[in-house]
């Protein structure tokens, strides 16, 4: 077959499969362009998931009509200079309005402030009509009707209206949080309204902004991020640990105001709460990167939704670092969703209190089952059987017996007492420890809120920073065991412990090969009192026989930290006394991160005291 030119039809229709993906790719072409126009009201209507019509209205600066023609020609642009790599404008290759023409019926009505009327261009599957005299007021209307109809087979893989509506919308607030100044309202019949109001200048604009986007509760939970090193600024704001997602739809990133899906960012962000996070759940972050252009390359995806830079490793860094420090710096906060949650749970009238299970049953009436109460219960009047409340210590040491019968009572030394509380404990992040339910769940109390702890998690991320910082500075201190402990392991384990013998020294736990098939145990961690040796050292083999070819040195010894601590940290079911509860709350306070565990689970949860009044109908 000889070789020829294509037409321009064909050129437009080629490019258009790599520039227009689906609906959701006109939309944030078209809202592009008003941006770079200076609009400050952006109005996006959709019909059909955007597959019948799309249409942008602003209030930008216009388009001549001399320039209407060019405007939908391929490579021409106002947004580039001579050089190539100063790019600061959203839109700069001149591709988008000829590639929508070419599959779908463009009509594009624009006017400029100097101009008598408007004008109008129609480009239809790649024929251009126009430009022709038309009334509107200043700006201008992009109108896309039956996206592909040129190009039929590509409709074929598009999927639901619904689904394709939902990615429009989620173009516009992932653009609308970038430029908080801009009102952006969206509607359609196949969709509910959507209206984002501009917002102040600062960065409590830009906050009010993002809670219009991922909803009020995200300011209450999230940690404002200003840092900058070698010319590179990060700004934005990181949600605390305890306050993620299921899935990574709910980070943003922008690079010079342009949003960005990139794997470095995301690495990073991983990298960032790697610690504070569980591996399943994703933290709720926004992130803008302020950058020379000439440092980055906007150049590399065709939908410029893909970035790179010069130095990656400086990025990195400075997100990890960044979202660490500030992180470290907040002090203890629990996720208010948490107190939401749990206001769900004991909410009364819910699905589960509709159906009465056996046991309500009995209570409501099985006199043969349960002979202790009677009707009189709903007066409060204690029958004779029965123990009655003492009246001045509802969670004192005298009063748990009676609310827990005794299975599960705080073990407190009879010397103390929860009832005598300091002021200045009550006034502490985590208050005073007043109970301990089911011998694993503290409960604490401040001037304001009540508050939840679990005392294993929690002591696990006390033991894991421990752990860490030993490998910063002098190793921990160890205990020797009189008799050493034989650990029966296969060889491969034995070795992989054996080269790492000298780094688990470090943790106080002290190793060495023991024959062919088996460890010697011969110093443990003294922080951890007694423990498993022989399921802690197995644990080990089997964590760095995991980690080892892939994260290299830091990850493994992230991995054994974890390990020990979980071995080594308080244990679900053991009592405690309240000097021993108390001790526990004010190390939390002390300690950045751990208001999650290493395994990213909430260590505590608080309560304020409006909320309980409103779980009893008191507000």
């Amino acid at each position: 077959m000889p070789i020829k030119q294509l037409t321009e039809t064909i050129i437009n229709q080629i490019a258009a499969g790599e520039v227009i993906e689906r609906p959701a790719s006109v939309v944030k072409e078209l809202v592009e362009n008003s941006i770079d126009a200076g609009a400050t009201r952006i109005e996006v209507v959709t019909a059909g998931g955007g597959k019948n019509l799309i249409r942008i209205t602003d209030n930008g600066s216009g388009i001549g009509s001399d320039e209407l023609a060019l405007a939908v020609s391929r490579h021409c642009t106002s947004k580039l200079t001579d050089n190539v790599h100063d790019i600061r404008a959203l839109g700069f290759r001149g591709e988008a309005l000829p590639s929508i023409g070419s599959v779908s019926r463009l009509s594009l009505r624009s006017r400029t402030a100097k101009a008598d009327s408007g004008y109008e261009i129609s480009v239809h599957g790649g024929r251009q009509e126009g430009p022709r005299p038309t009334p509107m007021n200043g700006g201008t209307i992009a109108e896309v009707r039956d996206l592909f109809f040129a190009t039929p087979a590509r409709l074929k893989f598009m999927k639901t209206d619904r689904a394709e509506a939902s990615a429009i919308s989620d173009v516009v607030k992932r653009i609308a949080i970038a430029f908080p100044h801009i009102r952006f309202s969206l509607a359609g019949s196949d969709r509910t309204p959507i209206d984002l109001a501009a917002t102040g200048p600062g960065s409590s604009g830009m906050l009010e902004r993002i809670s219009q986007v991922l909803g009020r509760e995200f300011p209450e939970n999230a940690i404002a991020i200003d840092a900058e090193r070698d010319g590179v600024r990060l700004t934005g704001f990181a949600g605390i640990p305890a306050f993620n997602r299921g899935n990574s739809l709910h980070q943003f990133a922008y690079v010079n105001g342009r949003p960005v899906r990139d794997k470095q960012i995301w690495g990073a962000i991983r990298g960032a709460y790697a610690d504070v996070i569980a591996r399943d759940r994703h933290p709720v972050v926004v992130l803008f990167l302020n950058i020379d252009p000439a440092l980055v390359d906007v150049n590399v995806h065709p939908a410029k939704a893909d970035v790179r830079f010069r130095d990656p490793g400086l990025v990195r860094g400075l997100i990890v670092g960044a979202i660490r420090e500030a992180l470290g710096q907040s002090g203890i906060r629990a996720a208010t969703s948490g107190a939401d949650a749990m206001l769900n749970a004991f909410r009364l009238g819910g699905a589960e209190s509709a159906r009465p299970t056996p046991a309500h049953q009995a209570w409501r009436g099985n006199a043969a089952v349960n002979q202790n109460y009677s009707v009189e219960r709903s007066l409060y009047r204690p029958l004779e059987t029965e123990r009655p409340v003492p009246a001045s210590s509802g969670f004192s040491e005298g009063a748990q017996p009676f609310l827990y019968d005794g299975a599960a009572a705080i073990a407190a030394d009879a010397r103390g007492s929860l009832d005598e509380v300091p002021r200045e404990l009550l006034s502490a992040p985590l208050g005073a420890a007043r109970a301990q339910v089911h011998a694993n769940y503290i409960v604490s109390q401040t001037e304001d809120s009540l508050i939840i702890v679990d005392q294993h998690a929690a002591h696990e991320r006390l033991v894991y920073e421990a752990l860490k910082t030993a490998l910063h500075s002098r190793p921990l201190p160890a205990q020797m065991l009189l008799i050493p402990e034989i650990v029966d392991l296969p060889e491969e384990d034995v070795e992989r412990l054996a080269v790492h013998a000298e780094t688990l020294a470090r943790f106080g736990l002290g190793i060495e090969p023991f024959g062919p098939g088996a460890i010697a145990v011969r110093e443990t961690p003294s922080m951890l009192g007694e423990i498993d040796a022989q399921q802690l050292v197995r644990d080990l083999a089997d964590e760095i026989a995991e980690h080892d070819t892939s994260n290299g040195l830091k990850g493994i010894l992230d991995h054994v930290a974890a390990t020990m601590a979980c071995h080594g940290s308080v244990r679900s079911g053991r009592r405690l006394k309240p000097e021993e509860m108390n001790a526990l709350l004010r190390q939390m306070e002390e300690t950045p991160g751990s208001g999650t565990c290493n395994h990213g689970r909430p260590t505590y949860i608080e309560l304020k005291l409006r909320d309980i009044e409103r779980l009893f109908g008191r507000r």
